[in-house]
């Protein structure tokens, strides 16, 4: 009987240790050694920049932290969003003309899932097709079975839902317009039930003012901003002209080369001051999974530095990536907080800001420019393009270590020698 009595507390003390060990050790933060996405702390996921196995998944940031949840108040352009470059183009997803799609791909999943990650820019591209308005990624202003990935309104639909189910949040469409139907664009948007949200353009700032609060687009509801490439939709439909109000820079691979951040050829120059938003594009002209990986982190972080010195020192509003979910840990959500943190409090994360408080009033290594991560695979080009700025950035003390974390192999190790040494204790003093 004693023996059974025995085995019970040491199965029990057994179980509780473990319980513990694990509390301890669940949640893991950005570049932490994972197994499963479930193990990585909220807004994360489990994953790896390659394809080598002896290289262990670590955990990725796949969501920015709401800025406006942090501080409101402020104009919509004192805040920065992640923005997905194509967002309908997604992996796997089968063309509703039944036809093979033979279209390029820029994201990995829906804009339903985009958008309750965190995503609050969406690039869409429109055009003319099968006598309605579709999603097309092509060529030549002209779409194609191959090329056509569903109707414009299925898309619109999802964001009427979010911002139906979500009444502080904010969006903005950005058009790619190859529509040319009289009135086009302006009836699938009533159609889908968006025009109740729909920002005006009376009330979008000229000479590069600040825009309205976003309180104020809240409690007005108009929380859907919409652009349009094509300046004629301004007049005709009340559609938003976007180089009116934006200053972009080069798209694709020209606007990723290492120290520059050359204007886009139909914007402004970057460092107009008579546009009140900035959006900042990386990606390059053909889209590839396995290289966003490292696109996204370190050479993101060092463009947006660039591009910050470019446009005036004016930090992004919008970034726009492929595959936003794919880095070495912090990523397009990362660099959002960056910006955000300068934006809405002069700190280098919005981690920093609170409410009320004195613009810039935040520790020094908070106050500098973004720190670049170092990428897990060394000697690679993201590595040997970024290791002046990541040796700056590892100087400025703390703020480099809380905004990426370093390796855990000896952290994770620690955890189990005292889970291990915890059973021993409660072992010995059973015994007794």
């Amino acid at each position: 009987m004693e023996r059974i009595k025995f085995a019970s507390n040491v199965l029990l003390a057994t179980l509780f240790a473990a319980a513990f060990l694990f509390t301890w050790s669940s949640a893991l933060k950005e570049k932490q050694t994972c197994i499963n996405d479930k193990s990585c702390d909220s807004g994360s996921q489990c994953g790896t920049c390659t394809g080598n196995v002896s290289v262990p998944p670590r955990c990725i940031r796949v969501q920015p932290h709401s800025p406006i949840r942090k501080v409101r108040g402020l104009p919509f352009n004192h805040y920065s969003w992640l923005t997905a470059h194509n967002a309908f183009a997604r992996m796997g997803h089968k063309s509703d003309t039944g036809s093979v799609l033979l279209a390029p791909v820029n994201q990995q999943d829906s804009v339903t899932a985009q958008l309750n990650n965190g995503v609050r820019g969406l690039m869409l591209d429109m055009y003319d097709f099968e006598n309605d308005i579709w999603l097309c990624h092509s060529f030549h202003g002209r779409c194609f079975n191959y090329t056509a990935f569903q109707p414009a309104i299925n898309v619109l639909k999802e964001v009427q839902v979010f911002l139906e189910a979500n009444p502080t949040e904010i969006v903005t469409i950005i058009i790619e317009d190859y529509v040319t139907t009289q009135s086009g664009l302006t009836k699938i948007f009533k159609a889908s039930g968006l025009g109740k949200f729909w920002f005006p353009v009376a009330r979008m700032p000229s000479n590069g003012n600040n825009w309205p609060t976003v309180d104020s687009m809240i409690q007005q509801n108009q929380r859907l901003v919409v652009f349009t490439s094509k300046s004629s939709k301004e007049a005709s439909e009340g559609i938003a002209y976007l180089w009116r109000y934006v200053v972009e820079n080069q798209y694709g691979t020209d606007g990723m080369k290492n120290g520059t951040c050359p204007s886009r050829a139909e914007s402004a120059a970057m460092n107009s001051k008579t546009r009140s938003l900035v959006l900042m594009n990386h990606f390059p002209d053909t889209p590839d999974f396995i290289e966003a990986c490292k696109q996204n982190s370190a050479p993101l972080i060092t463009m947006m530095n660039t591009c910050h010195d470019a446009a005036g020192k004016r930090w992004p509003n919008f970034i726009a990536v492929d595959f936003y979910k794919r880095s070495d840990g912090g990523g397009a959500p990362a660099a959002v907080d960056f910006a955000n943190g300068h934006l809405v409090c002069g700190c280098n994360n919005i981690d920093s800001c609170r409410a009320k408080m004195t613009f810039g009033d935040c520790d020094p290594q908070d106050a500098s420019p973004a720190p670049a991560p170092t990428t897990l695979e060394s000697g690679s080009a993201s590595t040997s393009a970024s290791a002046s700025t990541s040796a700056a950035a590892k100087g400025s003390g703390d703020g480099y270590k809380k905004s990426f974390a370093n390796s855990d192999g000896q952290q994770i190790r620690f955890k189990w020698l005292v889970g291990t040494g915890l059973i021993g204790i409660i072992y010995s003093l059973l015994v007794r």
